[in-house]
Order: C-alpha cells, then structure tokens, then sequence
C-alpha cells in the first residue's frame, strides 16, 4: 500500500490506478477517480471522460507531456512514473508541464518514490507525491525542510541572487 503525500501532508487517495495489463482487457471501472495510462487515453478518451468519476493519466518516462496539452481536454490530474530512483527524466517533464505548457492541476510523481527526492521534486512542480511502500511518512515529511535556501531558479521561485536583491520575477 503506497502513501500519499499531498500538500506536504499526508492524505487519503481516492484515485485508483489503473495498470498497464488492466488497461488493456477494455473493460473501465464506472465511476470513482481513475488514473490511466497515456496509450488508454489516447485510444479512450470519450469513453473516459463519460465515466461518472475524475480521470487522470499517468505518463511513462519516454511519454511526451506535450501530447497532453496540446489535445484538449486537460486530464484531472497527470501522474509521472519514476520506474527507479535513478531515472531523472521525470523531473524535466515536471518542469515542462508547469513552466512550458503551463499545467496548473493536480501533478504526483508515483512509482520508486523516496524521501530524499521529495525537495527537489517539489522544486520542479511536483505537488503530490505516493511513496514508495517501505518509506516511512512521518519521516518523509521532513524532507520539505531539508535545505533552508535554495540557490537554482525552479518552478516554485526565482534564483537566489534575484530574491537577494528584490527582483521580483513571475513565475507562471
């Protein structure tokens, strides 16, 4: 059972999702909030859309997040799968979302997804976050404080030497 961090507190998930393999027999669940796999949102999107519940999508590393935008309308919510904790691409697609195409939903990296990531992954957009089944929430909470200062331009605030001096940048 994975936990869910949203918020920077932990949170009840109500949204199911929705695996490669059950995606493929065709057959959707018809109602509650389900998160579906790009390739079942291409090829479903009406039938997932009609469903009595919230659908969200959920994007492979190799997924382009553009395809998401640029074919309205916006999923509920878009999960990012990290396969492993060493894959990064996850974050510039988080990135990509919010600062390019200007995503302002619900954004949750799900998949191997530990605390020492949760900083950074906030840093890029990342609003919620389901841990990986042997993190431990109570202590991953801490990791929003980890660093007091941040020196990097992300999507949550400018670079240091802007906030130093008061420049006031807006970030979309």
């Amino acid at each position: 059972m994975t936990t869910l961090i949203k918020g920077r507190a932990i949170a009840a998930n109500p949204w199911r999702t929705l695996a490669a393999d059950e995606a493929q027999s065709g057959e959707l669940p018809q109602t509650g909030d389900l998160i579906v796999p790009l390739p079942l949102w291409r090829t479903q999107r009406i039938a997932l859309l009609a469903r009595g519940g919230r659908t969200g999508v959920w994007l492979q590393p190799s997924d382009d997040p553009a395809e998401l935008v640029t074919s309205p309308p916006l999923p509920d919510l878009i999960a990012v799968h990290f396969p492993v904790f060493s894959d990064g691409r996850g974050y510039s697609t988080a990135r990509l979302l919010r600062d390019r195409h200007g995503f302002r939903g619900e954004l949750r990296a799900i998949g191997d997804v530990l605390r020492d990531q949760l900083f950074e992954l906030a840093r890029c957009g990342f609003d919620a976050f389901e841990l990986r089944a042997d993190q431990d929430p109570v202590e991953s909470l801490k990791a929003f404080g980890d660093f007091t200062e941040a020196y990097q331009a992300a999507t949550d605030r400018g670079p240091l030497f802007e906030r130093r001096f008061g420049v006031q940048r807006t970030i979309p």
